[in-house]
This record gives C-alpha cells, structure tokens and sequence, in this order.
C-alpha cells in the first residue's frame, strides 16, 4: 500500500524508505510561528494538527492514506525550535550538551478506515559536547531545518550516554509505531 507523506523532510523519507513502506511525498505549508503552546507536547499536537488539516483539505485520504508529523526538542524546559542562524543553533546545542534531551514526535496516520494519533517521546542524555567538533557541525550546516539542530544519526551520536525510547521517533517519525497500525495488503 502506498501512502502520502506530507512533509518534506528527507530523514522521514529515509525512515519510510528502511523500513519497506511505498509511498509519495508532497506536503503544503502551514506556518508553526502562530502557535501558542505551554508545553512541548502541546506545541508539537498543535503543530502536527495544524500541518494534518492544511494536507488534508488539499489531499484528502481517499487516494492515498495520509501521514503528517511534527517533531519539537526540549532541553531543560526549555522547546528548543529550528535554528535561524548559525549562533541560534550553537545557543541551542549547549543547552543539550551535558543534560537530557527529549525529543517528540507527533504523527497523525488517516486512512479511509482508520486515523490514529500518536505521540512518542525519546530521551538522550548527553556527554558534554566538544567545542571543536560543535564548531565543525555548526560550519557543515546539517543543523538547518533540524528541530533543536539536534542530529542523534550525527552530531550528537558519539556523545549518547544514554537512551530511553525509539530512534526513529528521535529522527522524526516512530516508524515502529506506525507499521502496527498501518493496513496491510
């Protein structure tokens, strides 16, 4: 069965793409910056709702099921958002590096049978980062268009002390929780 991915992120595509699920990948717009949110999880619910309305007024689900998802990163209470600039995305890391991090993930899955909602969280604590390959990250700008700057297939990988919970929810979409709910041909 092939499906509609509504988000331009390539690491999604690849997370689809691993684990044998057809699909295309076309996503409208919808602007985050108007989102009021007391917490991260409410922020990245609003957000994937936000995201999930605006694709499915102009996609629908009756051709393909539609999937939608929303990531947001939260270090020391603090929702840690996509970076602007280079010195944005280095305030952003140091605030991770040495402490916890969750990163969430909400996804909406609609199908003609079937929608599911899901938010699941990921918890990294972090070694202290190194200045020099912080730097390094910062100059190669894979931090761009990441929620948090935070790279757990990259950058941060080497300082992973610890994790509780998915690695494919950390980089965007919980694909385990996805394949149990998706229909089967």
């Amino acid at each position: 069965m092939r499906i509609r991915l509504c988000s331009l992120s390539q690491t999604r595509a690849m997370l689809l793409e691993k684990a044998g699920i057809d699909f295309i990948q076309e996503s409208v717009d919808f602007d985050e910056e108007s989102i009021v949110a007391n917490s991260p999880k409410n922020f990245v619910y609003q957000a994937t709702l936000g995201k999930y309305a605006a694709n499915l007024k102009v996609f629908g689900c009756e051709e393909y099921p539609l999937l939608v998802a929303d990531t947001v990163v939260t270090s020391q209470g603090h929702i840690l958002r996509k970076a602007r600039c280079k010195d944005d995305a280095r305030n952003i890391l140091y605030t991770q590096s040495g402490n916890i991090t969750s990163i969430i993930t909400c996804m909406i899955y609609h199908s003609k049978n079937q929608k599911i909602i899901d938010i699941s969280k990921t918890d990294y604590l972090f070694e202290p980062f190194n200045t020099e390959d912080l730097e390094h990250y910062l100059e190669s700008g894979e931090w761009r268009g990441k929620a948090g700057a935070c790279m757990v297939e990259g950058f941060c990988k080497p300082y992973i002390k610890e994790v509780r919970g998915y690695e494919s929810t950390a980089m965007g979409l919980c694909v385990e929780v996805l394949e149990t709910f998706m229909e089967k041909n």
